[in-house]
Protein backbone atom coordinates (compact mmCIF):
# COMPACT_ATOMS: atom_id res chain seq x y z
CA UNK A 1 0.00 0.00 0.00
CA UNK A 2 2.86 2.40 0.81
CA UNK A 3 4.50 1.67 -2.54
CA UNK A 4 1.21 2.21 -4.36
CA UNK A 5 0.64 5.54 -2.60
CA UNK A 6 4.21 6.58 -3.46
CA UNK A 7 3.63 5.77 -7.15
CA UNK A 8 0.32 7.67 -7.23
CA UNK A 9 1.65 10.83 -5.58
CA UNK A 10 4.94 10.87 -7.51
CA UNK A 11 3.19 10.34 -10.84
CA UNK A 12 0.70 13.13 -10.16
CA UNK A 13 3.37 15.61 -9.04
CA UNK A 14 5.80 14.92 -11.89
CA UNK A 15 2.86 15.03 -14.28
CA UNK A 16 2.94 18.79 -13.73
CA UNK A 17 6.43 18.92 -15.24
CA UNK A 18 4.98 19.17 -18.72
CA UNK A 19 5.29 20.30 -22.31
CA UNK A 20 2.31 21.06 -24.59
CA UNK A 21 3.60 20.26 -28.09
CA UNK A 22 0.33 20.88 -29.92
CA UNK A 23 -0.68 24.06 -28.12
CA UNK A 24 -3.78 22.53 -26.49
CA UNK A 25 -4.57 20.36 -23.44
CA UNK A 26 -2.45 17.41 -24.61
CA UNK A 27 0.86 17.24 -22.73
CA UNK A 28 4.14 15.36 -22.50
CA UNK A 29 5.12 15.00 -18.84
CA UNK A 30 7.45 13.07 -16.53
CA UNK A 31 4.53 11.40 -14.76
CA UNK A 32 4.66 8.35 -17.01
CA UNK A 33 8.39 8.01 -16.25
CA UNK A 34 7.64 7.49 -12.55
CA UNK A 35 4.71 5.20 -13.29
CA UNK A 36 6.68 3.03 -15.73
CA UNK A 37 9.63 2.77 -13.33
CA UNK A 38 7.27 1.79 -10.52
CA UNK A 39 5.84 -1.04 -12.63
CA UNK A 40 9.35 -2.35 -13.38
CA UNK A 41 10.92 -1.98 -9.92
CA UNK A 42 8.06 -2.92 -7.60
CA UNK A 43 5.89 -6.01 -7.62
CA UNK A 44 2.60 -4.15 -8.01
CA UNK A 45 -0.38 -5.40 -10.05
CA UNK A 46 -0.23 -3.76 -13.46
CA UNK A 47 -3.90 -3.24 -14.35
CA UNK A 48 -5.18 -2.16 -10.93
CA UNK A 49 -2.21 0.19 -10.51
CA UNK A 50 -2.95 1.67 -13.94
CA UNK A 51 -6.62 2.24 -13.04
CA UNK A 52 -5.80 3.81 -9.68
CA UNK A 53 -3.01 5.97 -11.12
CA UNK A 54 -5.20 7.26 -13.95
CA UNK A 55 -8.05 8.07 -11.54
CA UNK A 56 -5.76 9.72 -9.00
CA UNK A 57 -4.02 11.89 -11.62
CA UNK A 58 -7.38 13.06 -13.00
CA UNK A 59 -8.64 13.94 -9.50
CA UNK A 60 -5.34 15.65 -8.67
CA UNK A 61 -5.49 17.85 -11.78
CA UNK A 62 -9.15 18.69 -11.18
CA UNK A 63 -8.20 19.71 -7.65
CA UNK A 64 -5.35 21.86 -8.97
CA UNK A 65 -7.81 23.61 -11.34
CA UNK A 66 -10.26 24.15 -8.49
CA UNK A 67 -7.55 25.70 -6.30
CA UNK A 68 -6.40 27.93 -9.16
CA UNK A 69 -9.95 28.85 -10.20
CA UNK A 70 -9.14 28.15 -13.86
CA UNK A 71 -12.34 26.29 -14.83
CA UNK A 72 -15.61 24.93 -13.46
CA UNK A 73 -15.81 21.32 -12.27
CA UNK A 74 -17.47 19.89 -15.40
CA UNK A 75 -15.09 21.56 -17.82
CA UNK A 76 -12.11 20.51 -15.72
CA UNK A 77 -13.36 16.91 -15.66
CA UNK A 78 -13.83 16.80 -19.46
CA UNK A 79 -10.42 18.43 -19.90
CA UNK A 80 -8.54 15.83 -17.82
CA UNK A 81 -10.54 12.59 -18.19
CA UNK A 82 -8.61 11.55 -21.36
CA UNK A 83 -5.54 11.23 -19.10
CA UNK A 84 -7.30 8.30 -17.44
CA UNK A 85 -7.44 6.64 -20.86
CA UNK A 86 -3.71 7.22 -21.28
CA UNK A 87 -2.72 5.35 -18.09
CA UNK A 88 -5.29 2.62 -18.67
CA UNK A 89 -4.03 2.06 -22.24
CA UNK A 90 -0.43 1.98 -21.00
CA UNK A 91 -1.24 -0.62 -18.33
CA UNK A 92 -3.18 -2.82 -20.75
CA UNK A 93 -0.40 -2.68 -23.36
CA UNK A 94 2.32 -3.53 -20.82
CA UNK A 95 0.19 -6.35 -19.43
CA UNK A 96 -0.51 -7.87 -22.85
CA UNK A 97 3.13 -7.68 -23.92
CA UNK A 98 4.25 -9.32 -20.63
CA UNK A 99 7.03 -6.87 -19.97
CA UNK A 100 8.10 -8.41 -16.67
CA UNK A 101 9.02 -11.68 -18.37
CA UNK A 102 11.41 -9.69 -20.56
CA UNK A 103 13.20 -8.04 -17.60
CA UNK A 104 16.52 -9.72 -18.49
CA UNK A 105 16.47 -8.13 -21.95
CA UNK A 106 16.77 -4.32 -21.57
CA UNK A 107 16.32 -3.52 -25.27
CA UNK A 108 13.09 -5.53 -25.43
CA UNK A 109 11.82 -3.79 -22.31
CA UNK A 110 12.72 -0.41 -23.78
CA UNK A 111 10.91 -1.16 -27.05
CA UNK A 112 7.84 -2.48 -25.23
CA UNK A 113 7.79 0.65 -23.05
CA UNK A 114 8.12 2.86 -26.11
CA UNK A 115 5.28 1.01 -27.85
CA UNK A 116 3.08 1.33 -24.77
CA UNK A 117 3.90 5.04 -24.46
CA UNK A 118 3.11 5.67 -28.15
CA UNK A 119 -0.14 3.67 -28.08
CA UNK A 120 -1.24 5.42 -24.87
CA UNK A 121 -0.55 8.87 -26.28
CA UNK A 122 -2.47 8.01 -29.44
CA UNK A 123 -5.38 6.73 -27.34
CA UNK A 124 -5.41 9.96 -25.33
CA UNK A 125 -5.36 12.03 -28.52
CA UNK A 126 -8.32 10.05 -29.90
CA UNK A 127 -10.27 10.72 -26.69
CA UNK A 128 -9.47 14.43 -26.89
CA UNK A 129 -10.50 14.62 -30.57
CA UNK A 130 -13.81 12.92 -29.79
CA UNK A 131 -14.58 14.77 -26.55
CA UNK A 132 -12.92 18.16 -26.98
CA UNK A 133 -12.55 18.49 -30.77
CA UNK A 134 -8.78 18.93 -30.50
CA UNK A 135 -6.46 19.19 -33.48
CA UNK A 136 -6.46 16.00 -35.60
CA UNK A 137 -3.53 13.62 -36.12
CA UNK A 138 -0.62 14.65 -38.31
CA UNK A 139 2.39 12.62 -39.37
CA UNK A 140 4.68 15.12 -37.70
CA UNK A 141 2.72 14.81 -34.44
CA UNK A 142 2.78 11.01 -34.60
CA UNK A 143 6.55 11.07 -35.18
CA UNK A 144 6.99 13.39 -32.17
CA UNK A 145 4.89 11.05 -30.02
CA UNK A 146 6.99 8.05 -31.09
CA UNK A 147 10.31 9.79 -30.43
CA UNK A 148 9.14 11.00 -27.03
CA UNK A 149 8.02 7.48 -26.17
CA UNK A 150 11.41 6.07 -27.10
CA UNK A 151 13.27 8.68 -25.03
CA UNK A 152 11.11 8.28 -21.95
CA UNK A 153 11.10 4.49 -22.15
CA UNK A 154 14.83 4.03 -22.55
CA UNK A 155 15.51 6.62 -19.85
CA UNK A 156 13.44 4.48 -17.44
CA UNK A 157 15.10 1.25 -18.60
CA UNK A 158 18.56 2.80 -18.20
CA UNK A 159 17.76 3.99 -14.68
CA UNK A 160 16.23 0.61 -13.81
CA UNK A 161 19.28 -1.32 -15.02
CA UNK A 162 21.71 1.05 -13.34
CA UNK A 163 19.97 0.58 -9.99
CA UNK A 164 19.65 -3.18 -10.58
CA UNK A 165 23.40 -3.49 -11.22
CA UNK A 166 24.13 -1.51 -8.06
CA UNK A 167 21.78 -3.74 -6.09
CA UNK A 168 23.42 -6.88 -7.48
CA UNK A 169 26.86 -5.55 -6.57
CA UNK A 170 25.72 -4.78 -3.03
CA UNK A 171 24.26 -8.27 -2.70
CA UNK A 172 27.46 -9.80 -4.08
CA UNK A 173 29.53 -7.80 -1.58
CA UNK A 174 27.24 -8.87 1.26
CA UNK A 175 27.47 -12.51 0.19
CA UNK A 176 31.24 -12.23 -0.02
CA UNK A 177 31.39 -10.86 3.53
CA UNK A 178 29.03 -13.58 4.71
CA UNK A 179 31.17 -16.24 3.03
CA UNK A 180 34.28 -14.84 4.69
CA UNK A 181 32.51 -14.89 8.05
CA UNK A 182 31.43 -18.50 7.57
CA UNK A 183 34.91 -19.55 6.46
CA UNK A 184 36.46 -17.97 9.53
CA UNK A 185 33.81 -19.50 11.77
CA UNK A 186 34.35 -22.93 10.25
CA UNK A 187 38.09 -22.59 10.67
CA UNK A 188 37.49 -22.17 14.40
CA UNK A 189 35.16 -25.17 14.39
CA UNK A 190 37.85 -27.09 12.56
CA UNK A 191 40.15 -26.87 15.57
CA UNK A 192 37.43 -28.22 17.87
CA UNK A 193 36.64 -30.99 15.38
CA UNK A 194 40.33 -31.84 15.10
CA UNK A 195 40.70 -32.41 18.83
CA UNK A 196 37.33 -34.10 19.16
CA UNK A 197 38.52 -36.71 16.68
CA UNK A 198 41.77 -37.03 18.56
CA UNK A 199 39.80 -37.51 21.79
CA UNK A 200 37.63 -40.13 20.08
CA UNK A 201 40.76 -42.09 19.19
CA UNK A 202 41.73 -42.11 22.86
CA UNK A 203 38.23 -43.17 23.91
CA UNK A 204 38.32 -45.99 21.35
CA UNK A 205 41.56 -47.18 22.88
CA UNK A 206 40.09 -46.91 26.38
CA UNK A 207 37.05 -48.93 25.28
CA UNK A 208 39.23 -51.78 24.09
CA UNK A 209 41.33 -51.74 27.26
CA UNK A 210 38.32 -51.70 29.58
CA UNK A 211 36.75 -54.60 27.71
CA UNK A 212 40.03 -56.56 27.91
CA UNK A 213 40.05 -55.90 31.66
CA UNK A 214 36.50 -57.23 31.92
CA UNK A 215 37.45 -60.39 29.99
CA UNK A 216 40.50 -60.92 32.21
CA UNK A 217 38.49 -60.56 35.43
CA UNK A 218 35.80 -62.82 34.01
CA UNK A 219 38.31 -65.55 33.18
CA UNK A 220 39.71 -65.35 36.72
CA UNK A 221 36.15 -65.50 38.09
CA UNK A 222 36.68 -62.39 40.18
CA UNK A 223 33.53 -60.62 41.47
CA UNK A 224 34.76 -57.23 40.17
CA UNK A 225 34.13 -58.37 36.58
CA UNK A 226 30.60 -56.89 36.64
CA UNK A 227 31.96 -53.47 37.59
CA UNK A 228 34.55 -53.68 34.83
CA UNK A 229 31.78 -54.53 32.35
CA UNK A 230 29.79 -51.52 33.57
CA UNK A 231 32.80 -49.26 33.01
CA UNK A 232 33.34 -50.73 29.53
CA UNK A 233 29.69 -50.16 28.63
CA UNK A 234 29.78 -46.52 29.79
CA UNK A 235 32.99 -45.84 27.90
CA UNK A 236 31.38 -47.41 24.82
CA UNK A 237 28.37 -45.07 25.16
CA UNK A 238 30.74 -42.11 25.50
CA UNK A 239 32.47 -43.21 22.31
CA UNK A 240 29.15 -43.39 20.44
CA UNK A 241 28.18 -39.88 21.60
CA UNK A 242 31.54 -38.52 20.51
CA UNK A 243 31.18 -40.30 17.19
CA UNK A 244 27.83 -38.62 16.54
CA UNK A 245 29.29 -35.19 17.36
CA UNK A 246 32.35 -35.76 15.18
CA UNK A 247 30.16 -36.99 12.30
CA UNK A 248 28.05 -33.83 12.51
CA UNK A 249 31.12 -31.61 12.56
CA UNK A 250 32.67 -33.56 9.69
CA UNK A 251 29.67 -32.78 7.50
CA UNK A 252 30.28 -29.08 8.13
CA UNK A 253 34.01 -29.43 7.61
CA UNK A 254 33.97 -31.34 4.31
CA UNK A 255 36.64 -30.04 1.92
CA UNK A 256 35.42 -27.88 -0.92
CA UNK A 257 34.92 -29.42 -4.33
CA UNK A 258 37.36 -28.87 -7.18
CA UNK A 259 35.30 -26.00 -8.56
CA UNK A 260 35.17 -24.29 -5.15
CA UNK A 261 38.88 -24.41 -4.32
CA UNK A 262 40.35 -21.31 -2.74
CA UNK A 263 43.54 -19.70 -3.99
CA UNK A 264 46.40 -19.43 -1.50
CA UNK A 265 46.62 -15.69 -2.12
CA UNK A 266 42.89 -15.26 -1.50
CA UNK A 267 43.06 -17.42 1.61
CA UNK A 268 45.96 -15.39 3.04
CA UNK A 269 44.11 -12.18 2.17
CA UNK A 270 41.03 -13.42 4.02
CA UNK A 271 43.07 -14.08 7.18
CA UNK A 272 44.81 -10.70 6.89
CA UNK A 273 41.50 -8.85 6.45
CA UNK A 274 39.99 -10.53 9.51
CA UNK A 275 42.99 -9.64 11.67
CA UNK A 276 43.12 -6.10 10.31
CA UNK A 277 39.62 -5.65 11.71
CA UNK A 278 40.74 -7.34 14.94
CA UNK A 279 43.57 -4.80 15.25
CA UNK A 280 41.21 -1.88 14.58
CA UNK A 281 38.82 -3.07 17.27
CA UNK A 282 41.72 -3.00 19.75
CA UNK A 283 42.76 0.49 18.65
CA UNK A 284 46.06 -0.59 17.10
CA UNK A 285 47.57 0.92 13.97
CA UNK A 286 49.12 -2.05 12.20
CA UNK A 287 50.36 -2.07 8.62
CA UNK A 288 49.63 -5.49 7.09
CA UNK A 289 51.77 -6.44 4.11
CA UNK A 290 50.78 -9.43 2.01
CA UNK A 291 52.99 -11.09 -0.62
CA UNK A 292 51.23 -14.14 -2.02
CA UNK A 293 51.42 -13.92 -5.82
CA UNK A 294 51.41 -17.67 -6.47
CA UNK A 295 49.03 -19.65 -8.63
CA UNK A 296 48.11 -22.39 -6.18
CA UNK A 297 44.77 -23.64 -4.87
CA UNK A 298 43.68 -25.72 -1.90
CA UNK A 299 40.63 -27.37 -0.41
CA UNK A 300 42.29 -27.49 3.02
CA UNK A 301 40.72 -24.11 3.68
CA UNK A 302 39.76 -24.51 7.33
CA UNK A 303 43.04 -26.12 8.37
CA UNK A 304 45.21 -23.40 6.80
CA UNK A 305 42.92 -20.61 8.02
CA UNK A 306 43.12 -21.98 11.56
CA UNK A 307 46.91 -21.88 11.50
CA UNK A 308 47.11 -18.42 9.90
CA UNK A 309 44.53 -16.93 12.26
CA UNK A 310 46.44 -18.18 15.29
CA UNK A 311 49.73 -16.76 14.00
CA UNK A 312 48.25 -13.41 12.93
CA UNK A 313 46.20 -12.95 16.10
CA UNK A 314 49.32 -13.59 18.21
CA UNK A 315 51.22 -11.03 16.11
CA UNK A 316 48.47 -8.41 16.57
CA UNK A 317 48.38 -9.00 20.32
CA UNK A 318 52.18 -8.81 20.56
CA UNK A 319 52.31 -5.29 19.05
CA UNK A 320 51.62 -2.56 21.60
CA UNK A 321 50.17 0.30 19.52
CA UNK A 322 51.81 0.60 16.11
CA UNK A 323 53.65 -1.94 14.03
CA UNK A 324 53.95 -4.03 10.90
CA UNK A 325 52.89 -7.58 10.15
CA UNK A 326 54.07 -9.27 6.97
CA UNK A 327 52.62 -12.41 5.40
CA UNK A 328 54.59 -14.03 2.61
CA UNK A 329 53.63 -17.16 0.69
CA UNK A 330 55.85 -18.87 -1.85
CA UNK A 331 56.61 -22.26 -3.37
CA UNK A 332 59.80 -23.87 -2.10
CA UNK A 333 60.28 -27.05 -4.11
CA UNK A 334 57.42 -29.44 -3.31
CA UNK A 335 56.34 -27.37 -0.32
CA UNK A 336 54.13 -24.35 0.21
CA UNK A 337 55.88 -21.98 2.59
CA UNK A 338 53.97 -19.27 4.46
CA UNK A 339 55.85 -16.90 6.73
CA UNK A 340 54.25 -14.56 9.27
CA UNK A 341 56.57 -11.86 10.66
CA UNK A 342 55.95 -8.94 13.02
CA UNK A 343 58.08 -6.17 14.50
CA UNK A 344 56.77 -6.61 18.03
CA UNK A 345 58.93 -7.23 21.12
CA UNK A 346 59.82 -10.71 19.88
CA UNK A 347 60.29 -13.97 21.80
CA UNK A 348 63.24 -14.47 24.12
CA UNK A 349 65.63 -17.39 23.76
CA UNK A 350 64.21 -19.01 26.90
CA UNK A 351 60.64 -18.74 25.67
CA UNK A 352 61.46 -20.16 22.24
CA UNK A 353 61.76 -23.63 23.73
CA UNK A 354 58.29 -23.44 25.24
CA UNK A 355 56.07 -21.55 22.77
CA UNK A 356 54.58 -24.74 21.30
CA UNK A 357 54.01 -26.43 24.67
CA UNK A 358 50.33 -26.72 25.70
CA UNK A 359 49.40 -24.14 28.31
CA UNK A 360 52.48 -21.96 27.97
CA UNK A 361 51.64 -18.28 27.47
CA UNK A 362 52.85 -14.78 28.28
CA UNK A 363 49.52 -13.10 27.52
CA UNK A 364 46.83 -11.95 29.97
CA UNK A 365 43.14 -11.36 29.34
CA UNK A 366 41.43 -8.05 30.33
CA UNK A 367 40.65 -9.49 33.80
CA UNK A 368 44.35 -10.18 34.42
CA UNK A 369 44.22 -13.97 34.00
CA UNK A 370 46.61 -15.96 31.84
CA UNK A 371 45.37 -16.94 28.36
CA UNK A 372 44.85 -20.63 27.59
CA UNK A 373 48.19 -21.00 25.80
CA UNK A 374 46.98 -23.62 23.35
CA UNK A 375 46.76 -21.54 20.15
CA UNK A 376 50.21 -22.42 18.85
CA UNK A 377 49.74 -26.02 20.01
CA UNK A 378 46.59 -26.15 17.85
CA UNK A 379 48.47 -24.68 14.91
CA UNK A 380 51.40 -27.09 15.25
CA UNK A 381 49.19 -30.18 15.53
CA UNK A 382 47.14 -29.15 12.48
CA UNK A 383 50.32 -28.51 10.50
CA UNK A 384 51.57 -32.00 11.40
CA UNK A 385 48.21 -33.50 10.39
CA UNK A 386 48.76 -31.92 6.95
CA UNK A 387 52.16 -33.57 6.76
CA UNK A 388 53.91 -30.26 7.28
CA UNK A 389 55.69 -28.29 9.98
CA UNK A 390 55.42 -25.04 11.91
CA UNK A 391 58.63 -23.48 13.23
CA UNK A 392 59.78 -20.34 14.95
CA UNK A 393 62.74 -18.87 13.11
CA UNK A 394 65.79 -18.18 15.29
CA UNK A 395 67.03 -15.54 12.85
CA UNK A 396 64.64 -12.68 13.59
CA UNK A 397 66.41 -9.76 15.31
CA UNK A 398 63.13 -7.83 15.76
CA UNK A 399 59.76 -9.40 16.47
CA UNK A 400 58.76 -12.98 15.78
CA UNK A 401 58.95 -14.97 12.56
CA UNK A 402 56.93 -18.17 12.15
CA UNK A 403 57.13 -20.38 9.09
CA UNK A 404 54.54 -22.92 7.98
CA UNK A 405 55.54 -25.55 5.43
CA UNK A 406 52.98 -27.89 3.86
CA UNK A 407 53.58 -30.42 1.05
CA UNK A 408 51.85 -29.22 -2.10
CA UNK A 409 50.31 -32.67 -2.65
CA UNK A 410 48.49 -32.30 0.69
CA UNK A 411 46.74 -29.08 -0.36
CA UNK A 412 44.20 -30.90 -2.54
CA UNK A 413 43.91 -34.20 -0.73
CA UNK A 414 40.54 -35.81 -0.13
CA UNK A 415 39.01 -36.00 3.32
CA UNK A 416 40.14 -32.86 5.07
CA UNK A 417 38.60 -34.32 8.18
CA UNK A 418 38.81 -37.99 7.49
CA UNK A 419 37.44 -39.87 10.45
CA UNK A 420 40.06 -42.58 9.91
CA UNK A 421 42.95 -40.14 10.13
CA UNK A 422 45.62 -41.34 12.57
CA UNK A 423 46.76 -39.20 15.47
CA UNK A 424 49.87 -39.53 17.54
CA UNK A 425 49.63 -39.40 21.32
Amino acid sequence: MRILILILISTALLGEVKLNPFGDSFRFSLGIVVYFFGLLWFSVPVLSTGLLTGAFVVLFRIGMDAIGGDADLVSSFLHHIPTFGFYLAFAVTVKLLRIRKQAEFPIRVGLIGAAADTISNCAELVFRIIMLESAPFTWQGLLLIGMTGLLRSFFVVGLYNMLSIRQVREQAEWRKLELERLLLLNSSLYEESFYMRKLMAHVEKLTRESYRLYKKLMEQRLPEHSEALHVAENVHELKKDLQRIVTGLSKLMKPTQAGDRLGIGELCGLAVQANRKYAEVHGKQIDFRLHADILLYTNQTYALLSILNNLLTNAVEAIAEKGTIEVEAELAGDFLSIRVCDNGPGISELEREWVFEPGYTTKFNPEGYFSTGIGLTHALDIAKALGGSLTLSPHSPHGARFELQVPVQQLLREGENSENEAFSD
